[in-house]
Formats: C-alpha cells, sequence, structure tokens
C-alpha cells in the first residue's frame, strides 16, 4: 500500500552549513542530510566515493538509490552524467514521498547553478511511478514509492546509494536481511556506498561478502564506507 505525501506538519525545511536545504523528519527524529551541508554530503559520499569511480570503468551504470528523499542524490547524478555524458538508468525508492509544497521550496537547481534543470528537479518527484521516465539523454528514472523490505533484485545495478535514515532511528534497515538483499542486487564488482561508518555495519557487510574500504567522510564525520561486492 502506497504511503500518503508527507506534508509540512511532519517535517521542517532547515538550512544546512554550505547553505543548502534539507529536511528534518520529526516522525524518525532526523534530518534527510548532513547538518553540516547537504550538497556537500551528496557529492563526497555518493558522487565522489560511488559514481565517478564506477564511471572510470562503464559508460552505462545502472543505480540503485535507498533513500530517495529529497531527490538530491538523483539530481546531483543527473548533473553529473550530463557533465560527463553518461548513460544513467536509476531507481529511485522512497516509501514516504514529499509533497509538493516541499519540493517547491528545496532550491537545489538554483544553488547547484543548474536552473536549465529546475523542472527535471520538480519531475524527479511527480513523474509516473514504476515506470521509466526518461528525463533527458543522459539519464532514465524508475520511481519507486515502497519499503526497502519488499525489493527484490538480482545482480540488476552496479551501483548502490544506500542513504537510509541512521541505524539508531531506523535500525532494521541495517541488518543482515535488507543488506543481503542489496549484495545480491549488485552485479559482481559493484559498489555500495553510505554514510554510514558504525562497526556492527561494517562487520554485517563483511560478513555478507562485501569488501570493506573505510574512507574519509564527508565534513562532520571522520569516516564513511564503500563497500564492493565480491565475485560470487
Amino acid at each position: 500500500m502506497q504511503a500518503n505525501p508527507i506534508t509540512m506538519d511532519n517535517l521542517q525545511l532547515f538550512e544546512t552549513g554550505d547553505g543548502s536545504p534539507s529536511i528534518f523528519s520529526n516522525k524518525f527524529g532526523v534530518s534527510y542530510h548532513s547538518k553540516y551541508g547537504a550538497i556537500q554530503e551528496t557529492q563526497h559520499v555518493f558522487i565522489d566515493a560511488g559514481l565517478r569511480p564506477k564511471a572510470l570503468t562503464l559508460h552505462h551504470i545502472d543505480i540503485l538509490d535507498m533513500g530517495f528523499g529529497t531527490g538530491l542524490n538523483a539530481f546531483m547524478t543527473l548533473l553529473e552524467a550530463d557533465r560527463r555524458n553518461l548513460s544513467i538508468h536509476y531507481v529511485g525508492v522512497e516509501a514516504y514521498p514529499l509533497s509538493m509544497e516541499i519540493v517547491a521550496d528545496l532550491n537545489y537547481a538554483e544553488l547547484l547553478k543548474a536552473p536549465q534543470f529546475a523542472a527535471t528537479f520538480v519531475n524527479l518527484h511527480d513523474c509516473e511511478s514504476d515506470v521509466s521516465n526518461k528525463l533527458n539523454p543522459n539519464f532514465s528514472y524508475i520511481r519507486k514509492q515502497t519499503h526497502f523490505e519488499e525489493l527484490d533484485y538480482d545482480q540488476a545495478f552496479d551501483l548502490v546509494y544506500f542513504d537510509a535514515f541512521c541505524p539508531t532511528s531506523q535500525p532494521e534497515l541495517w541488518e543482515e536481511d535488507l543488506l543481503g538483499s542489496m549484495y545480491r542486487a549488485l552485479r559482481p564488482g559493484g559498489i555500495l556506498v553510505t554514510y554510514c561508518a558504525k562497526g556492527v555495519v561494517k562487520r554485517t557487510l563483511k560478513s555478507l561478502g562485501f569488501t570493506i574500504e573505510a574512507i574519509k567522510g564527508p565534513p562532520g564525520k571522520r569516516e564513511m564506507t564503500r563497500a564492493i561486492r565480491g565475485v560470487n
């Protein structure tokens, strides 16, 4: 069953340290992005540590975004694909989509100096769900409004952006069953990147067969995690 969009009654818009907006969820008691900077966190964790390494060897990249949220990860990926002439197929998963009232207040296109893509950012949130939407020549996108636990992919992706709310807020999303489904969703050599560097999460990923790389985190975090699926 699909949930109704989240309204401003449940959320608080705030400005992060780099001047870009994020949202605080009253329901889960956490923010969608780092308070130190939404844009710089996405750039560091998902673009620099995930997309760019994959783009060294692949022109077409299939990406699974676990925690679509504000759409910032998807939007910055689209911009990177446009700059580098990459071919991206992107699946964004979000059980609780934002209302279009909130989306209208997220000025990421302006802050990223990409006003020509402002309408495309809106389309990320309001395009038809569960079908492939060609948002520009470099970027096709499926919007899935479902819970993480309902996904079942088999070697379908080259890259996973694991951007769920933190383990203290939603611990069930960081346990073996769910992370195991991420291992299965990746092709051999595929990469999972996440802002989270908790020891228990890294141990669980390693036990599933991932090779773990603890790399420097974005501002405000000492480390983040990059996990690479083995050949089996």
